[in-house]
């Protein structure tokens, strides 16, 4: 019986396509946010990965509804300035990665811990999220490795996350787990309070 389960999550696995964030798939992304992604986290519900683009306080990021989020996310990917990877299996989207240049991820520049002197040669990993039932299955090493990958195709010299120290669930993992980090050849950069900050050379 493990043998067959096992079988079948490799099967699952070699299913797995990796497609990044363009207005061609949109559809996809926002039918993963909107049912899949936190079907068993709902008080995040309505992020839709726009945190990262906001720039104003926690006090009116609170405020913001889902929608209005939703409509803010489209219209960047439709103009091509929000960024990431989307995994399939056998053709529906569940996973996701915000990956993107640092530069393009204005919420970074609010945390003076998080500077750097060369964002303009860093892409940063800032969130994965993996529908439930397919974590476990690699998805999220899949999509880091993509990530690293289209950095290097963008030019870019190094590969940034921001994984936390300490996680009690599944999302507060949302960074990615440092020991993926590790494990996929990435380096302690600094440490900070809650957080440390990882690197690879491309």
């Amino acid at each position: 019986m493990h043998e067959k389960a096992a079988d079948s999550n490799s099967h699952r696995k070699d299913k797995t396509v990796i497609q990044e964030l363009t207005p061609r798939v949109l559809d996809d992304f926002l039918n993963f946010f909107d049912h899949e992604a936190f079907a068993d986290n709902p008080s995040w519900f309505g992020c839709y990965c726009m945190y990262y683009h906001f720039t104003g306080t926690g006090g009116e990021w609170e405020k913001r509804s889902p929608s209005e989020n939703r409509d803010a996310i489209s219209v960047l990917i439709k103009n091509g300035k929000a960024h990431g990877l989307l995994a399939y299996v056998d053709g529906r989207p569940v996973g996701w990665c915000h990956a993107a240049p640092r530069t393009a991820i204005p919420r970074l520049k609010l945390h003076r811990e998080f500077s750097v002197e060369d964002p303009e040669r860093v892409g940063s990993i800032v969130c994965f999220v993996i529908a439930k039932p397919y974590r476990g299955m690699g998805i999220a090493h899949r999509l880091l490795d993509a990530a690293c990958k289209m950095f290097t195709r963008q030019g870019l010299a190094f590969a940034e996350a921001y994984p936390r120290k300490r996680t009690e669930s599944d999302a507060d993992n949302f960074p990615g787990p440092l020991k993926m980090y590790l494990d996929a050849g990435f380096t302690v950069f600094r440490e900070l309070e809650r957080y440390v900050i990882v690197r690879k050379p491309l």
